[in-house]
């Protein structure tokens, strides 16, 4: 099997998994046909859902159970499945590349599913539900030059064929949402402006340290959760891969749907 390459998708809001006219939502139904993975043996996903304070990997045998991490959406959306398998042999293959890259505590987790963070885009990528799935957490208290590092620990996944996806939000200030008719807050823009040549110009160090680099980094993630999942991405695909955006839309005025993907 080919080198695999990794993803970052930006998730957005939750509704993306029953409203059929948000242009991210479209962008992955058409997935395979776009001629991203058809099916990989694995997938790992880095979910800005999924917070601890040391790098922990769900293992779970059977079909995942999905969890329902938001509040006060549309009844429908909480009758949504993925009950996707898990896969104990990544898990413990993932705690094994981290702990001999140096993180001194990986932990298991044998009883967590599916956040929305991996749920959502995975029920659009693969709606058959049968890739065995792993999930990953961020470490917020930790910075991007950290995630960066754990994804090139992950990097031999790639040639296991194993999927690796960070899932988040390129822009996330739930605060700032407004209804604007489509208008794009300049702060929101300007950021991701900025992430887009950042990573297409190869410059992954200025990312790994955004808080500096970017314009208006804080006020576009006033909480990293939801841009980390995209520095293990770019970890794991090598300091000499190439970025490529493969869709930006937008939503509420500030919430950015921005998503690349990372070829050796």
């Amino acid at each position: 099997m080919a080198v695999m390459d990794t993803f970052y998708i930006s998730h957005g809001s939750p509704t993306l998994s029953i409203d059929e006219t948000i242009p991210a939502g479209q962008f992955l139904r058409s997935w395979k046909q776009n001629g991203f993975p058809q099916k990989p043996n694995s997938i790992l996903v880095i979910s800005g859902h999924w917070e601890t304070s040391v790098p922990t990997v769900n293992s779970i045998a059977g079909p995942h159970d999905t969890i329902y991490d938001f509040y006060g959406f549309p009844k429908p959306m909480y009758k949504l499945k993925y009950p996707a398998p898990g896969s104990p042999r990544l898990a413990s293959r993932v705690k094994d590349l981290l702990t001999a890259a140096g993180f001194p505590r990986v932990d298991v987790d044998t009883k967590r599913g599916l956040d929305h963070g991996a749920w959502v885009p995975l029920m659009f990528m693969y709606p058959e539900a049968d890739v065995p799935v792993c999930q990953l957490s961020v470490q917020t208290n930790r910075d991007g030059s950290y995630h960066y590092d754990m994804g090139k620990a992950l990097a031999p996944l790639r040639e296991e064929g194993v999927l690796i996806v960070g899932s988040g939000s390129a822009t996330h200030n739930l605060r700032a949402l407004r209804n604007t008719d489509g208008a794009v807050a300049p702060w929101a823009l300007e950021f991701d402006t900025w992430l887009k040549e950042a990573l297409t110009q190869g410059r992954y160090e200025d990312v790994n340290h955004y808080e500096e680099k970017a314009p208006h980094a804080k006020t576009a993630h006033p909480w990293p959760d939801h841009f980390y999942p995209l520095h293990v991405a770019m970890g794991a695909a090598g300091a000499n891969s190439k970025a490529k955006l493969i869709h930006e839309s937008w939503q509420l005025g500030t919430l950015s749907y921005a998503s690349y993907q990372f070829t050796s």
